[in-house]
C-alpha cells in the first residue's frame, strides 16, 4: 500500500497537489486504497472513488486543472481503455439501433435536474460571455450569435439537428420569425420543448438524425455530433449536404480535442455520455471534404470553463429543490462531472468550435449580420 502512496504522490508531485495538503486544490483521501485503484483503473478509478467518498478536494476544477495541464493523465494506463479502444475501431456503438441510449440515460435523467443547473431557456451547451455579465445573458448571446452567423431572416425555414428543450428554436421563432423543425431522441426533452414552444411554427420530433427528409434553408447543430461518433460523421455530413439548400449555411456547435481519438474518457463514458465522442480538427475535416467549404471556423473553449462553473453554482444553489430526487452518490457524480470538465477547458485540453459551412462558398464571401 505504502509504495502505491509513494507512486501517487511522485506523479502527483509533479503537477503541485499535495496529498493531504491544505491548498484548495490539494487532495484530502479518506481511504488509502485509492491509490493502488487509480494506478490500476486509471480516470475511471479515480471518478468512482471520489463517488464513493473515498477522496475530497476544495476546487475540483483546480485540481482538474493542474493535474491535466502536466498532461498526468499520460502517466497512468489502463488495459481497459485498450479494449475500448479496440471496441470503438471495430465497432460502430452509435449505430442506429443504439441512437436512442444516450437520451434515455443522460437527458431523460429529469428535467427538474436541468431545470435546476442551466438558464431559464434551458440552454444545455456553451455560453457565450463576452458582453454578458450573467449566464442569461450569455446563453441569449450566443443563440443570437447563431442565428446571426447563418444571417437567419423571416420566413426562413431551419433545421435544428439536436435541439435539446428547444431553446434555439424557440428562440429563433421569436425574435427572427423562423420557422423550425427540432429534432432529439430524447423523450423528456420532445415533451418539455413542445410545452416550451408552444403558439410558435416550431416543431419538435422524437427522431434521429439518419430519418431527417425536407429541404432547409439553414441547418444548425448545437452540442450534438458529439453524439455520432466517428464512424457515423460522414453519414451525418451527408444528410446535412442533402436537407441543406443550395446557398443554405450549416452551422456545427461542438466540443473538439486536440488530438483524433476513438473513445471517451472512461469515466464519462461509464456514467455521463454513454457511446459519447469528441471529434478533431482532422475527424472533421476529412467527414465534410468535397462535401462543404469551410466559411469560419471559431473557436472559444475558454467560455466552456465559465459556463460550467454557472452551471455548478446553480446546481448546488438549487440543491434543497432536487434533493428528494438525487442521492448524495448521485450529487458527488454531477460535482465531479461539472468541474473535471471545467478543469479540462481551463486546461485548453478540449475546445469549443463554432463551424459555418456553405456547399458552394458564399458569393463575395461570409459576413455574419450584426
Amino acid at each position: 500500500m505504502k509504495a502505491f502512496r509513494q507512486q501517487a504522490e511522485k506523479i502527483l508531485g509533479c503537477a503541485d497537489v499535495k496529498i493531504n495538503g491544505s491548498r484548495p486544490w490539494d487532495i484530502t483521501v479518506h481511504n488509502e486504497a485509492l491509490f493502488q485503484l487509480v494506478l490500476s483503473k486509471g480516470s475511471l478509478g479515480l471518478g468512482e472513488a471520489y463517488m464513493d467518498g473515498w477522496w475530497d478536494c476544495e476546487r475540483l476544477d483546480e485540481f482538474f486543472y493542474k493535474i491535466l495541464t502536466e498532461g498526468l493523465e499520460d502517466k497512468v494506463r489502463d488495459w481497459k481503455i485498450l479494449i475500448q479502444y479496440l471496441k470503438a475501431t471495430i465497432l460502430n456503438p452509435q449505430n442506429k439501433l443504439k441512437a436512442f441510449n444516450i437520451g434515455e440515460h443522460h437527458y431523460d435523467m429529469g428535467n427538474e435536474l436541468y431545470k435546476a443547473m442551466l438558464d431559464k431557456r434551458l440552454t444545455y451547451t456553451c455560453a457565450y460571455w463576452d458582453n454578458a455579465e450573467t449566464l442569461d445573458e450569455a446563453q441569449e448571446a450566443k443563440l443570437d450569435l447563431v442565428a446571426r452567423k447563418i444571417n437567419l431572416k423571416e420566413g426562413m425555414k431551419v433545421l435544428d439537428i439536436g435541439c435539446g428543450w428547444g431553446s434555439f428554436a424557440k428562440y429563433a421563432a421569436e425574435k427572427y420569425g423562423a420557422e423550425v423543425v427540432g429534432i432529439t431522441v430524447s423523450k423528456e426533452q420532445v415533451k418539455l420543448a413542445r410545452e416550451l414552444c408552444k403558439g410558435l411554427p416550431v416543431e419538435i420530433r422524437l427522431q434521429d438524425y439518419r430519418d431527417v427528409d425536407g429541404k432547409f434553408d439553414h441547418i444548425v447543430s448545437l452540442g450534438m455530433i458529439e453524439h455520432v461518433g466517428q464512424k457515423n460523421y460522414r453519414t451525418f455530413m451527408k444528410i446535412v449536404h442533402r436537407c441543406l439548400k443550395d446557398e443554405g449555411l450549416f452551422l456545427l456547435h461542438t466540443i473538439g480535442t486536440n488530438k483524433s481519438v476513438k473513445k471517451c474518457d472512461p469515466w464519462i463514458e461509464k456514467y455521463i455520455f454513454p457511446n459519447g465522442m469528441l471529434p478533431s480538427i482532422k475527424q472533421l475535416a476529412k467527414s465534410f471534404e468535397g462535401l462543404f467549404v469551410v466559411e469560419n471556423w471559431h473557436n472559444y473553449g475558454t467560455h466552456y470553463d465559465k459556463t460550467l462553473m454557472a452551471w455548478f453554482k446553480n446546481f448546488t444553489g438549487n440543491l434543497d429543490k432536487i434533493k428528494h430526487i438525487y442521492d448524495n452518490r448521485f450529487y458527488r457524480m454531477w460535482k465531479y462531472y461539472l468541474l473535471s470538465c471545467a478543469g479540462s477547458f481551463r486546461a485548453r485540453k478540449i475546445q469549443l468550435w463554432q463551424i459555418v459551412l456553405s456547399k458552394k462558398g458564399l458569393k463575395g464571401g461570409w459576413k455574419h449580420s450584426h
